[in-house]
């Protein structure tokens, strides 16, 4: 008698049934898209951007919550090795002269990474399963009892059971559906800046800041190549109306609020500054809605609940994606019982973090000389093992202030962190699935694929087709 073994047929996915469409591939987007994927959704992520976004501002993250989701995600490990490794920060006078110095755990948490590499590990889990289409956005939705009617600005037309805002503090996906950001979108009366600039202070791995009434100006090395270095800026202001995408009138801006800061090395950064293709800057704001989700649609990230700066979004985002994607799977689709539940387990999470940025404007950037000799002894008395250990914790709450669900787990998917070795991720031209059309040419192993720029015909796309 002859018996035959037969391998391990795939669990059958709780979203094999639906089409979800993702705005947004900075970080919510793929965090999104990876688990929506596990699940068994065909996932479309839309970028305006013509590519993934490098470089960017670094965000860290600090407690159990954001492990656990890094882990289950299957990053934490290439998270740590990409990261900053960030020492000292140091609070300099108009001569360069250190005033406060700050140790790294302070202001980088558990691991810090640049956003950019964070996007781009995400996109490499993501991009064999997921479809990305980059230079193209959302120009209307129409919803009905059955799925959402999608016109974009570039691409044809298509229809979904779900859409996903995930793009970002001045979501345009939030404005067609919720309505204009005036109602959600509350000013801090601080503006921030940055890009990247020549390493002419000759930093390693440390940050120089430089504090006047209203305005801080510094440089940080964040280790990824000895000479690049990036600037930050961020100055105290009424409410400005400029164009957002008149890049040379922000740059205008900058140089005006900045050009009498006495510190020795600001003339160097506006220097830089006039060469910057990657300028980045908007207000100091926060998102505040009334609820998550509307119809078929949902926010997700700082589209929902956007902090700009110190409330750990990026944390809170990784964090909504595994909720949302997880109720999605626990209800099987039915988008009114997952939405409610996603909403219910996040809001009181992610207000938590946005309190803890409330003041991230004043604190960075004092008003007077006074309140900036109060902040220098707050950073002295934070370098205290007592307090810093007080602030790491008070930190931490914030981050941790949620109770994780264990949600379906998929082992036997590519993206899970357990998929055995011995079977190999897909590689490019290989496709996910029997029958998958249309599959990309084949590269050499190893071989990292540049991210699609749309052409002049329309928008580009990769990874996983419809």
């Amino acid at each position: 008698m002859t018996t035959s073994t037969h391998p391990p047929q795939p669990a059958p996915r709780p979203l094999a049934h639906l089409d979800v469409l993702v705005s947004g591939a900075s970080v919510a987007g793929p965090a999104a898209a990876l688990w929506l994927a596990r699940y068994g959704a065909r996932v479309t992520v839309v970028e305006r951007a013509p590519a993934l976004r490098e470089g960017g501002f670094a965000v860290d993250f600090r407690g159990h919550a954001h492990r656990t989701v890094l882990r289950r995600m299957g990053i934490w490990d290439e998270v740590h090795r990409r990261q900053t490794r960030m020492g000292r920060q140091t609070i300099v006078d108009a001569d360069d002269r250190e005033r406060v110095d700050l140790p790294a755990f302070l202001m980088s948490g558990d691991v810090e990474i640049l956003r950019g590499e964070l996007s781009k590990i995400m996109y490499e889990r993501t991009r064999h399963s997921v479809e990305y289409v980059f230079g193209d956005s959302i120009a209307r939705l129409e919803q009905d009892a059955d799925g959402v009617d999608v016109t974009f600005e570039r691409g044809a037309p298509r229809r979904f059971d779900l859409v996903v805002g995930a793009d970002g503090l001045r979501s345009h996906t939030r404005r067609l559906v919720f309505g204009d950001e005036a109602r959600y979108v509350r000013f801090l009366r601080y503006y921030v800046a940055g890009f990247d600039m020549p390493n002419h202070l000759g930093l390693e791995r440390t940050t120089r800041l430089c504090s006047v009434p209203g305005r801080l100006i510094g440089v940080a090395h964040h280790g990824l190549a000895p000479d690049a270095a990036s600037a930050f800026l961020l100055f105290q202001s009424e409410e400005l109306a400029y164009d957002r995408r008149d890049v040379a009138g922000q740059k205008r801006i900058l140089a005006e609020r900045f050009a009498d800061v006495p510190w020795k090395h600001a003339p160097g950064v506006l220097r830089a500054l006039e060469d910057a293709d990657d300028l980045y800057f908007d207000a100091i704001a926060q998102v505040h809605v009334d609820r998550l989700s509307q119809g078929r649609v949902a926010l997700l990230g700082d589209a929902g609940y956007g902090a700009t700066m110190g409330g750990m979004g990026t944390g809170a985002a990784l964090v909504g994606a595994y909720v949302l994607a997880g109720e999605l799977a626990l209800a099987h689709g039915d988008h009114r019982t997952a939405f409610a539940a996603y909403e219910a387990e996040v809001t009181d999470f992610a207000k938590g973090c946005q309190k803890i940025a409330g003041n991230a404007g004043p604190f960075l950037a004092p008003p007077t000389e006074r309140k900036i000799r109060s902040r220098d002894r707050a950073y002295r008395m934070l370098s205290s093992r007592f307090l810093a250990g007080f602030f790491k914790r008070m930190t931490e709450k914030a981050a941790t202030n949620i109770d994780l669900r264990d949600y379906p787990d998929y082992p036997d998917h590519p993206d899970h962190p357990s998929y055995p070795d011995s079977l190999d991720r897909p590689t490019p031209g290989t496709p996910d699935t029997p029958g998958t059309p249309d599959a990309p040419e084949p590269h050499p192993a190893g071989t990292r694929l540049p991210t699609p720029a749309p052409t002049e015909s329309g928008p580009t796309t990769a990874g996983r087709r419809p």
